[in-house]
């Protein structure tokens, strides 16, 4: 039950995107507030605290032209909703949901609270079924599960956005007749990335099955706090509502870190690592459980959150405490990204905790796992070989050394490195997979079974 809209003109306080009322006894967390600007116009806000006659709220837009003196308050009495309509898809809007694309607003056909609902934990259904993403180093090495939460962790000037476009126009569930959407949402990047992610999805034709939520970096910071969450909300009305089964890529969530920061300090919160505030990790939970599957729903809800980290520190709280949630993480690297390989992934520390119930027979292939292990485990020893030969060189070595640095060559130039200009079926790098191993003999392909190397392995030995 909703409580009566309700002005005050008691602003006490202004401080960095926050403003202080005194004389609220009764405003509730998550209300959403019009600001009414001394000069005219109104900006939105939400309650973040209610105590002792004191609301504390954050200023969407920024606090800059108020006072304390002539801005008023309206209290609403709602929680912060979102219009949602089967006319989202092909729709860009900004960091507040407000049309960016040059349309008109979205025509009503359902108002759904951007918090979310909890679901309850024996209601979820179990993440499986491929969605295939085109790079083999994920789809054969780290698979994306239909109702996973997978985040890609990168560094300062690796190719994520390229990667995370490259997703958006290929990706697709393995199965036929299901209807598949794209919600994309962006939080504090450059206007030649924006610029870039939008001429990627209309020249890609990606935008006829996709939602786009931009907040630019000159944007007000603050709007980054709900940017994820309007974006999730879309992804849950077209998941649940609608029956699509939904990817959600949000970029780039240290920024969205960074405004909770910044709201933090304002508010005079005791820091906890690095100056973010000690409840990120449930702030940033209750972002990411908003993905999965449902039993009784046709939809799902899967999500690829793009983590920055700085300096390349995996230790840092937000990549560290993202990895605590989800279910994995790809993680890029900057060596092979020198080496001029696309995608940079180094499939050794990346992970998929639930690739196991989304591939195999009837899903991908039967061998895939095995192939999967093999691929790993012979990488692996190439690169700790890498290592030797940089310390001892490499007239020690033996044949079967040497194979093993060769196949680890091949394997980031020819399997990882698949560049830019399309995808690969998941068969397909399955079968790329058997070529590379072809350089082994049989005796060293320990992970596989007999049965499949005889039904699989093609082309001699080389």
């Amino acid at each position: 039950m909703t409580s009566p809209a309700r002005e005050y003109t008691s602003v006490v306080r202004v401080a960095g995107p926050l403003m202080a009322v005194s004389g609220v006894g009764d405003a509730a967390y998550g209300e959403v507030v019009e600001v009414r600007l001394p000069g005219g116009g109104t900006r939105l806000g939400e309650v973040l605290e209610s105590r002792l006659d004191l609301a504390i709220i954050q200023v969407f837009g920024g606090t800059r032209d108020l006072d304390t003196d002539i801005t008023s308050v309206r209290f609403t009495g709602v929680p912060m909703r979102m219009v949602v309509s089967p006319e989202i898809i092909g729709r860009v809007f900004d960091g507040s949901a407000a049309p960016a694309d040059g349309g008109g607003a979205v025509i009503p056909g359902k108002v759904m609270d951007i918090a979310g609902s909890a679901v309850n934990p024996t209601a979820r259904a179990y993440p499986e079924d491929c969605i295939e993403t085109g790079i083999s180093a994920i789809d054969v090495m780290n698979t994306l599960v239909r109702g996973q939460k997978l985040p890609i962790f990168s560094g300062a000037g690796l190719p994520h956005s390229a990667l995370a476009a490259q997703i958006a126009r290929q990706a697709r569930v393995l199965r036929d007749n299901e209807e598949f959407a794209l919600v994309f949402g962006a939080m504090g990047i450059t206007n030649e990335d924006a610029q870039f992610f939008l001429d990627e999805f209309e020249d890609t034709g990606a935008l006829g099955h996709a939602v786009l939520f931009i907040n630019r970096a000159d944007d007000p910071a603050i709007e980054r706090i709900i940017t994820p969450r309007l974006a999730l909300t879309a992804a849950e009305y077209l998941a649940f509502d609608r029956g699509m089964h939904v990817l959600v890529i949000l970029q780039d969530m240290t920024a969205y870190c960074e405004a909770l920061r910044e709201v933090s300090a304002a508010r005079d919160e005791v820091p906890a690592r690095r100056g973010y505030p000690g409840y990120m990790y449930t702030d940033l939970a209750s972002i990411f459980e908003r993905a999965g599957r449902i039993y009784g729903r046709k939809g799902s809800i899967t999500q690829l959150p793009i983590i920055s980290m700085p300096d390349d520190d995996i230790t840092h709280p937000v990549p560290d405490l993202t990895g605590y949630i989800t279910e994995g993480q790809i993680v890029l690297s900057r060596d092979l990204h020198r080496k001029g390989i696309y995608p940079p992934i180094d499939v050794l520390p990346s992970l998929s905790r639930l690739m196991s119930g989304g591939i195999g027979e009837g899903k991908t292939r039967e061998d895939h796992s095995a192939v999967s292990d093999q691929l790993y485990a012979a990488y692996a020893k190439g690169r700790r070989l890498e290592s030797l030969v940089t310390v001892i060189g490499d007239e020690g070595l033996s044949e079967s050394d040497r194979r093993y640095l060769a196949f680890s060559a091949r394997f980031e130039r020819e399997f990882i490195g698949q560049g830019r200009a399309g995808g690969r079926a998941v068969e397909e790098s399955i079968d790329a997979a058997w070529d590379l191993l072809n350089i082994f003999p049989e005796e060293e392909l320990n992970r596989i079974s007999t049965d499949l190397i005889e039904k699989y392995r093609g082309g001699a030995e080389q």
